[in-house]
């Protein structure tokens, strides 16, 4: 079995060979040929034995890459709102293990990111973020221990708003890390079992992915699931 260590150090390895030194192809260079493949519409799939997740709302700019394995990548600028990243099509309680680069310039986060139907919820296990909380417009419910950090955890309730049953009304059930990493390991159930202790109950599982989120800000992430 390939380790995460190992298949997390041959993407970055990519990541440098892909962008430290683009070679023009036919004029145009490797990294703009790359962008020319990029995902710049809402779009699901598999890639690499992973699931894929890529959603936006269409406005500025935010193009998506699957690369080998775990890995995807996505560079955007002045956007809206976009979310992407790569996992499984169903959830569980799995101990997620994760790394690459994250620079965000403005609203954005690092997040476990995933759906749950009857009931209809939307949630989040953040790692890291940009210069917003994003659980902090929420209900603040107390923290959980666990991964090396304490975690705030949220509640919040979205009415109207895109979900995957289409617009709906629907809770979201946020834990955001303290210190903040953009590599470690997720033990899942330690959330889910938090947040049930406080009354925030989950359905069942639709997809769960390792994703990134930009709103009205600029950046670049390369992440590796494992």
């Amino acid at each position: 079995m390939v380790s995460f260590t190992s298949i997390y150090l041959a993407a970055t390895a990519f990541v440098g060979a892909a962008v430290a030194a683009p070679a023009p192809v036919n004029g145009t260079s490797e990294l703009q040929t790359l962008h020319d493949r990029a995902i710049t519409s809402s779009q699901t799939g598999y890639h690499g034995g992973f699931y894929y997740s890529f959603w936006t709302d269409g406005g500025g700019y935010a193009a998506y890459d699957n690369w080998d394995a775990g890995t995807y990548h996505v560079e955007w600028k002045d956007t809206g709102n976009w979310v992407g990243g790569k996992g499984w099509s169903t959830g569980s309680t799995r101990n997620i293990n994760f790394g690459g680069s994250y620079n965000p310039s403005g609203n954005s986060y690092l997040a476990v990111y995933g759906w749950t139907q009857n009931p209809l919820v939307e949630y989040y296990i953040v790692e890291s973020y940009g210069t917003y909380n994003p659980g902090s417009g929420g209900q603040h419910l107390g923290t959980v221990y666990t991964d090396g950090s304490n975690y705030d955890i949220y509640s919040a309730y979205r009415s109207n708003a895109p979900s995957i049953e289409g617009t709906s009304n629907f809770q979201q059930f946020w834990s955001v890390r303290q210190n903040k990493r953009s590599q470690g390991t997720v033990t899942t159930s330690n959330h889910f079992n938090a947040w049930a202790q406080k009354g925030l109950r989950l359905g069942n599982h639709n997809y769960q992915i390792m994703a990134t989120e930009g709103y009205q800000s600029s950046g670049s992430v390369t992440m590796t699931v494992a």
